[in-house]
């Protein structure tokens, strides 16, 4: 498995369009070789005095974070994935009319050290 995550700033009145865009975003990833996609609103986010979400992408008092992860089959997988999505046609309308400052938004790849679930979850 290989794990990519985001955290954002989204304008907090449109977190509709968000959601819009997220689900037009996860069909074109899923459809290329992501496994699973999650997107969180946060929720009770107080800025820290030295570190926090908030702190993290300079989030404005009209903004809300976005806590994001893709999963992958592998490393491999995810790149070939990021050259099929971002030539993809829906992806380019994504990008266009995307409600995120993508200069504050912090993303990465990950490789698991551990996921550990309850039993049939």
């Amino acid at each position: 498995m290989y794990i990519e995550g985001y955290i954002l700033p989204v304008k907090t009145d449109r977190k509709d369009d968000y959601i819009r865009l997220a689900q037009i975003s996860a069909e074109v990833f899923l459809e290329h070789g992501a496994t699973r996609m999650v997107e969180s609103w946060g929720d009770g986010l107080e800025p820290g005095e030295h570190t926090s979400f908030p702190r993290s992408v300079q989030l404005e008092p009209d903004e809300t974070v976005v806590f994001a992860w893709t999963e992958f089959p592998d490393k491999a997988t995810r790149d070939a994935c990021h050259e099929k999505v971002f030539s993809d046609p829906r992806m380019q309308e994504v990008m266009e009319t995307f409600p995120v400052d993508g200069k504050r938004m912090i993303f990465g790849g990950f490789t698991p050290l551990m996921d550990a679930r309850k039993d049939g979850q």
